[in-house]
């Protein structure tokens, strides 16, 4: 008896440990990840217009960056595809390596593209074609973060252990403003027109090896172990999950909608808005941007740990209430052009988008099987930022060229909001329903004292 109860607080031990080691790396992962593609959104907000795109007017020449920047969109679900496929084949660990390379290397090459002064729109064209690669990056990227993150977990804490991936957007999103910020502090503006943009591009080679040694040390997930001792690896799991899935996978993406198109209005489109129509510094609104990223730090997880206690839809729908009410607050409080007040704005618009995020890769990964989790929760997610996120500053930015208002830019908001809510109340339920998922968790939680 006492050999047995040793054995299972080493078995415990261990756990622990690599339920440590899967967190970190899948969150370093992850982070390393969004810093390199919010990157490329700050500064296709700040500077890639005038310098790919300088024979236009300022605006024209913002949308035409802000078109470089949805090709990367539109490679996310080609990554989810592609590397969904390997990770519901051969493990989710040696999938996420190929990521993380796929994506620090074309972030790093972003560094060295010559501008039209000197090779033309040839400068553009390569710009578009090494965004593609960001974008297959990070496509095959979150699916297997939070897998690694949430297979690792109890049962009854998988949804704050899924959101811990999901810091690597407010991570990432304050590393890549500080260090445009960085460079703008220290840099004159011609300076940093010049060459200053390029150092944050060349810096991402620094934490792909810093991520590279962590997801090295990580052991491969104990659910999909169990798939592989069981045989029952589905040999094309991308096909299998489109012929048994489509609903989950079509829900998974437009639940997204309240989610996705407004962040990448609060974080990106803010900019040119900010900077072009408000006449607001372009470090005040960075500033705001750096304090917003980290509250993310406890707001994300804070929001996964409440709906692993009230349920994933429920915690989810206030997010997306919360987001229609505030569309047009937070243009009013842009406009009032107030220092406090447009932080506000800023501030409280990306937590009302992590009520969403803290419970969405639970919410969405739970809708599928282990054996095909890879590819059906990377497709729904990634779905997501082709009719979501990519098309959300574009949309912005020609609404705000033909009105010259915010007004319809808040509408569409509000539409986003109503196609999530709708997708929302669509989505199949699995074998984790909400209510179970709370009461689990409280069992669990009483048992242990």
């Amino acid at each position: 008896m006492a050999i047995s109860t040793t054995y299972d607080e080493a078995s415990r031990v261990d756990h622990g440990a690599q339920l440590r080691k899967a967190v970190v790396a899948a969150t370093i992962g992850t982070t390393i990840e969004w810093y390199d593609f919010f990157l490329y959104g700050t500064a296709a907000g700040l500077i890639f217009g005038k310098l790919y795109f300088p024979n236009s007017d300022p605006l024209t020449a913002t949308l035409a960056a802000f078109g470089t920047y949805f090709v990367g969109f539109v490679g996310r679900p080609i990554g989810a595809a592609i590397f969904g496929h390997y990770g519901d084949r051969i493990g989710r660990k040696a999938t996420l390596i190929a990521t993380l390379l796929t994506m620090g290397i074309a972030t790093f090459l972003i560094a060295f593209v010559p501008t039209y002064e000197s090779i033309g729109l040839w400068g553009a064209v390569i710009l578009t074609v090494l965004r593609m690669v960001q974008g297959i990056g990070v496509g095959g990227e979150w699916g297997g973060s939070v897998l690694m993150s949430m297979e690792w977990g109890e049962s009854h804490r998988k949804g704050l252990m899924a959101s811990f991936p999901q810091l690597g957007v407010p991570i990432g999103l304050l590393l890549s403003t500080a260090m445009i910020r960085l460079m703008t502090g220290v840099l004159s503006p011609e300076a940093f027109d010049t060459w200053g943009w390029r150092v944050p591009f060349l810096l991402s080679f620094v934490l792909v090896l810093i991520g590279l040694y962590v997801r090295l040390r990580v052991l491969e997930s104990p659910e999909f172990r169990e798939v592989k001792q069981a045989d029952a690896v589905v040999k094309r799991p991308f096909i299998e999950v489109l012929k048994e899935h489509p609903m989950e996978i079509l829900t998974s993406a437009f639940v997204r909608m309240a989610e996705q198109a407004p962040f990448y209005i609060f974080i990106t489109f803010v900019l040119t808005y900010g900077t072009t129509i408000l006449q607001i510094e372009r470090n005040e609104l960075l500033n705001y941007t750096l304090v917003a990223a980290a509250v993310g730090f406890i707001s994300v997880p804070l929001f996964g740990y409440v709906s692993d206690r009230i349920g994933r839809r429920l915690m989810y729908g206030i997010g997306i209430v919360c987001t229609a009410l505030f569309a047009f607050p937070y243009f009013g409080l842009l406009n009032t052009k107030v220092a406090g007040l447009v932080l506000v704005a800023i501030v409280v618009s990306l937590i009302f988008h992590d009520m969403q995020y803290g419970p969405q890769a639970a919410l969405i990964a739970e809708s599928f099987g282990t054996n095909v989790r890879y590819s059906g929760a990377g497709m729904g997610y990634q779905l997501a930022s082709v009719v979501a996120g990519g098309p959300a500053p574009l949309i912005a930015a020609a609404i705000l060229s033909s009105t010259k208002s915010s007004t319809g830019i808040s509408w569409y908001i509000m539409g986003c909001c109503v196609v999530s809510l709708a997708a929302l109340a669509l989505m199949p339920r699995r074998q984790h329903e909400d209510q179970q998922q709370a009461s689990e968790g409280q069992a669990a939680d009483f048992s242990r004292t």
